[in-house]
C-alpha cells in the first residue's frame, strides 16, 4: 500500500465531498462558477486515470435561496420541502457542468437505511460500481425530501465516508471552507498550529475539532469521525479547502495541501476486519474442491457452480460461511442471493441464472470484493 502524499499521486478511486458553503457561496445561492471549476478539475483526474465519485451538499441551501429564507429551518419537514425544491437546482448545475466536459452525470439519493440494510447497501453499491465502471460521474446525496430523524446521517462527511467504504475507494476527499484541522480554533487561537498528518485513529483529533456552519449540519469534527469511518476500508482523508486554485489536481500531484488523515491498517486488512466483524454468519455453502481452489489460490468469487449445498436461512446482502467438504471454514462474505434462490442455482454454471430464476442478480454467489478467507 502507497499511502501519504504519495498515495495520492497515482490512479485509483477517490470520493470527492463538496460543502454547502462552498457550493451556495456562504448561503447566496448556487455557485456555478466555482462549480464549473470543480467539475472540470474531475474531469482532470478521470483523464488522468483516477475514478471519482462525487458526494454534494447543497439541496437545502440552495432550496432556502429558491424560497426566499434566510436561515435554516429546525423543523424536518421544511428542511425537506427546501432539499426538494434545492435538488432540482443542484443536479442541474451538475449535469450542465458536466456535459461541457462530454462526461455523463447520475444523481444517487441514499439515506443511513440503504447502507446499513446489507440487501440494499449491496444493491446501492452494485449501483456505484456500475457507474464506475460506465464511466458516468456520480452524485451522491443524503434522500432529505424523505430521511426521517432515526435513519439521517445527520452530515454529507458521514455519508461520504460510508460511500468511500462501499465502493473500496483509495481517498475520501473532504472539501470545505477550512484550510484543514489545527490544533486548536484558529478564530479564537490565531498561534494554533495546523495539523498537516496524523492517524485517523487519533482519539485527541475529536478534542480539536470545532461545531459546524450555519448552512451545513457538519464540523470539523464530523469530518475527522468521517476520517475513522473510512478509514475502516483503508481509504486515507484529506480536509483541505476548496477555495484553493486547482486544489483537487494539485492534491492528486502530491502538493501538501490541507490535512491528512491516513488509516491504521492496508485496506485489505481493514476491509477483512470490516467484513469478518460486521455480521454473524446467518448461513454456511458447503464447496467443492475446484471451488475452494478458486478462492483460496485463485483470488475468485464464489459461482454457484461451484456449491453443493445450503444450509441455514439468509437474505441476500447478509454474512455467510464457505466451507470445505470436510467442514472447514475456508472463507465469509456478503451473499449475492438469499436461501430459496441460492438452492436453485448451486452446481450450475452462471449463464443458467436467469433460466432458473427469471432473473440475473449477479454471476457470483459471492463477489471476490465482498469476501474474504478465513
Amino acid at each position: 500500500m502507497v499511502t501519504g502524499r504519495k498515495g495520492l499521486a497515482r490512479k485509483g478511486r477517490w470520493v470527492v465531498k463538496i460543502g454547502s458553503a462552498l457550493l451556495t457561496n456562504d448561503g447566496q445561492g448556487l455557485d456555478l462558477e466555482a462549480i464549473g471549476r470543480w467539475v472540470a478539475q474531475v474531469a482532470e483526474l478521470r483523464a488522468r486515470g483516477v475514478e471519482v465519485v462525487m458526494v454534494s451538499s447543497g439541496s437545502i441551501a440552495e432550496g432556502m435561496k429558491r424560497l426566499g429564507w434566510t436561515s435554516r429551518p429546525r423543523e424536518i419537514y421544511r428542511q425537506q420541502a427546501a432539499a426538494a425544491v434545492g435538488q432540482m437546482g443542484l443536479v442541474r448545475a451538475y449535469e450542465t457542468a458536466f456535459e461541457r466536459h462530454s462526461l455523463r452525470t447520475a444523481q444517487v439519493l441514499l439515506t443511513h437505511d440503504d447502507l446499513s440494510n446489507r440487501k440494499r447497501y449491496l444493491n446501492a453499491r452494485s449501483t456505484l460500481c456500475t457507474l464506475i465502471e460506465l464511466g458516468v460521474i456520480a452524485v451522491v446525496n443524503e434522500n432529505d425530501t424523505v430521511v426521517t430523524s432515526e435513519i439521517r446521517f445527520g452530515d454529507n462527511d458521514t455519508l461520504g465516508a460510508l460511500v468511500a467504504n462501499a465502493i473500496e475507494a483509495d481517498a475520501l476527499i473532504l472539501l470545505t471552507d477550512q484550510q484543514g484541522l489545527y490544533e486548536a480554533d484558529p478564530r479564537s487561537n490565531p498561534d494554533a498550529a495546523f495539523v498537516h498528518e496524523a492517524r485517523a485513529d487519533d482519539k485527541s483529533l475529536i478534542a480539536m475539532a470545532g461545531g459546524g456552519g450555519k448552512l451545513g449540519r457538519g464540523g470539523m469534527a464530523t469530518k475527522v469521525r468521517a476520517a475513522r469511518l473510512a478509514a475502516r476500508s483503508g481509504a486515507q482523508t484529506v480536509i483541505a479547502s476548496g477555495r484553493e486554485d486547482d486544489v483537487l489536481l494539485r492534491l492528486f500531484a502530491g502538493e501538501a495541501l490541507g490535512t491528512l488523515l491516513v488509516p491504521e491498517k492496508e485496506p485489505v486488512a481493514a476491509r477483512k476486519q470490516w467484513i469478518a466483524g460486521h455480521l454473524q454468519a446467518r448461513g454456511t455453502l458447503t464447496l467443492d474442491a475446484g471451488a475452494v481452489k478458486a478462492l483460496v489460490t485463485g483470488g475468485k468469487s464464489l459461482l454457484p457452480a461451484g456449491v453443493k449445498a445450503v444450509h441455514g436461512d439468509f437474505s441476500r446482502g447478509e454474512m455467510v460461511l464457505m466451507q470445505d467438504e470436510a467442514g472447514a471454514i475456508i472463507a465469509r462474505g456478503l451473499v449475492n442471493y438469499g436461501t430459496g434462490a441460492a438452492r436453485q442455482i448451486i452446481g450450475h454454471p452462471s449463464s443458467d441464472i436467469v433460466d432458473i430464476l427469471g432473473f440475473l442478480g449477479e454471476p457470483e454467489l459471492v463477489h471476490r470484493d465482498n469476501l474474504v478467507l478465513a
